[in-house]
């Protein structure tokens, strides 16, 4: 843009001085015409004058001179007038002008009797005085001039105006900013150029679209499957291990397998597709439950038996979803068949904090053949008498537990470092923990699925949002780190939270850029309509967006580039052991392929080994955190 309003001002300091110098030769050549023509004029009526008293000499002996020169001389302005015949003088005359500026002709009559004129005139131009109708004439053409100085001024600005369009259109291009560009077409000049940026904008976005259509049409191949379109059995293996860690598992839950006896026979006798409209009866159906189970895990293990996976609930609440699940599977129509009433059999293995993972689907299958034994559908739970007792707490003893703690401040922040290739702090990640009142600290997979249910997230992250503000960055030695804070959807959908983030995200305008607020993907495809302003709220307030648990669902990334994230952080279960997963590693390429030429960065969770962090490197992974970088320590 600087260039070209440059370029303007040339071009219009040149137009301006072609035109006053086409003014100027214009009137140079008038005045000297005019002088011209003036003098000409009067040379000749002096040659006029010496002819008249030539033809008078010769024709007549008595002149008489003064019976017709003298009028004649005052017609013609003269100064002074000198008629000498040798040394005699003829006649003379002497006008009653004052000039200054005269001019002087002498001249030979007659060359026998040295007959001699001196004649003095002024100058013509000099006794000229310009009239009105001079100067009208000669204001008309100073106006004409002014407007056609205006109208060229306003034509070159109007055309480079056009130029000027496209360079700025050019340089949100060369920026990055194709979307703004692409919704800015402007009045660029040449026509033709600006519309072929726009056809090339459109190809490219449309480009883009396609990158995140065959990005989610990978995915889709590796972990989903083809039929149903849920997970199959290695995304199940995956969440599983998500959910686990060498300590165990890290939240209390259940893992379901239903299973349809002999659904290959069924197939064989009525046909594909009556089985294929069945199964998805059947999972819709059971989506419509899974709904209201947060992070739940639904997959096909086999090609007649499905699992679900259903962390932070309870024994009780565990018996009573699979009863659940049961009869909506008994209320599928069924195709008529032998033994209808002994199709579907539901076996469940309830798990706590820190149970190990790898037992857990043998579990499983254990309760299933239960179930199978029981000679009709039913469902049965394999339970070693080990249930989550501080899990188990009523809805009301929770809300008056998180309710004193809010009060009393007893929620406990913990930051976990994200670390670079170089090995240097790209931010810390904060948790929390609320203490209870025996002393000891419940972990935030416990207490925040309660305070979901009670509505006290915003409040709980409200605190966290003043710790980290008003003392963490405050601290002298932590004055340059950078803080992730994770915000639930409860919070951003909340009118009284919202505004008093926007309005102390103001009041300290230069700790902003230094915070990172992170959503999780599952909350932003479910409500992205809501949240999209508030995100871009943030964002204007100087602070930069994260997306985390990336690749946990298999969904486009094509609103990572709409909502314009600045980070995401792929899920453990794709990080986890990645160094011998070739489907994780080619879901992390096509994902970084699909966010080529943007600025967005992928962090990595859950980094446990040196193998994977290497792997993750090799991918282009920025960052990670995890294990292998450091714990969260208290802060």
């Amino acid at each position: 843009m600087q260039l070209t309003r440059m370029l303007t001002k040339k071009l219009i300091s040149f137009w301006m001085m072609s035109l006053a110098a086409v003014a100027f030769v214009f009137l140079l050549s008038a005045l000297m015409s005019f002088v011209q023509l003036t003098y000409r004029f009067q040379q000749q009526k002096v040659a006029e004058l010496e002819t008249m008293l030539v033809n008078h000499y010769q024709h007549q002996s008595s002149w008489e001179l003064d019976s017709w020169l003298p009028p004649m001389l005052l017609a013609y302005n003269t100064v002074s007038f000198r008629l000498t015949r040798g040394d005699e003088l003829v006649f003379e005359y002497q006008g009653n002008l004052g000039s200054e500026q005269t001019v002087l002709y002498e001249r030979t009559l007659h060359a026998n009797d040295a007959l001699r004129m001196r004649l003095e005139l002024p100058r013509p131009f000099s006794a000229h005085r310009l009239g009105w109708r001079e100067l009208m004439i000669l204001l008309v053409g100073i106006v004409a001039v002014a407007g056609f100085v205006r109208f060229g001024f306003l034509w070159f600005s109007a055309e480079l105006e056009g130029i000027e369009a496209l360079a700025q259109r050019s340089k949100l291009i060369l920026d990055g900013k194709l979307d703004e560009a692409a919704k800015t077409p402007g009045n660029g000049k040449p026509r033709l150029i600006n519309r072929a940026l726009s056809r090339l904008l459109a190809e490219l976005a449309d480009a883009h679209k396609e990158r995140a259509r065959f990005d989610k049409f990978i995915r889709s191949n590796t972990f989903l499957d083809p039929q149903t379109r849920i997970g199959n059995r290695l995304f199940l293996q995956n969440r599983l291990n998500a959910l686990s860690s060498d300590q165990g598992m890290l939240a209390p839950g259940v893992l379901y397998l239903l299973e349809m006896e002999d659904l290959d026979i069924l197939q064989q006798e009525v046909g594909d597709e009556v089985v294929l409209e069945l199964l998805h009866s059947t999972i819709n159906a059971i989506n419509l439950v899974l709904q209201t189970q947060a992070n739940s895990i639904f997959a096909r293990r086999s090609h007649n038996q499905l699992a679900i996976v259903v962390p932070q609930i309870s024994l009780v609440e565990a018996d009573a979803l699979a009863d659940k699940l049961l009869k909506i599977c008994l209320a599928q129509p069924l195709p008529k068949i032998e033994e209808a009433d002994n199709f579907f059999h539901l076996g469940g293995a309830y798990f706590k904090e820190g149970d190990m993972p790898e037992p857990l689907l043998d579990e499983a299958d254990m309760a299933l053949r239960a179930a199978q034994l029981q000679g009709a559908s039913g469902w049965f739970m394999y339970d070693k008498g080990a249930v989550d007792q501080e899990f188990a707490k009523g809805s009301v003893r929770w809300r008056s537990f998180l309710e004193n703690a809010l009060v009393n401040r007893n929620f406990v922040t913990f930051a976990q470092p994200v670390c670079e290739g170089d090995g240097s702090h790209h931010h810390h990640e904060i948790f929390t923990r609320v203490r209870d009142p025996m002393g000891s600290l419940v972990r935030a997979t416990l207490f925040i699925p309660m305070a979901v249910k009670c509505g006290l997230m915003p409040q709980i992250e409200r605190q966290v949002v003043e710790r980290t503000l008003f003392e963490l960055m405050s601290d002298t030695g932590t004055a340059k780190r950078h803080y992730s804070i994770n915000l639930s959807v409860d919070s951003l959908t909340s009118r009284a939270f919202v505004r008093w983030l926007q309005t102390t995200l103001l009041e300290y305008r230069h700790l902003a850029s230094r915070l990172v607020f992170e959503v999780t993907e599952d909350m932003v495809m479910k409500h992205r309509s809501q949240l999209e302003p508030k995100l871009n709220m943030l964002r204007k307030m100087g602070s930069r967006i994260c997306v985390d648990h990336v690749g946990q669902q298999v969904v486009s990334t094509q609103y990572i580039r709409e909502l314009g994230f600045n980070f995401i952080k792929l899920h453990r279960s794709v990080v986890r052991q990645i160094d011998l997963r070739p489907e994780n590693q080619l879901f992390v390429r096509s994902l970084i392929g699909s966010l080529y030429r943007t600025d967005v960065q992928v962090f990595a969770e859950g980094v446990g080994s040196f193998e994977e962090w290497q792997t993750l490197q090799i991918l282009g992974v920025s960052a990670g955190q995890g294990s292998y970088f450091g714990d969260p320590q208290q802060i």
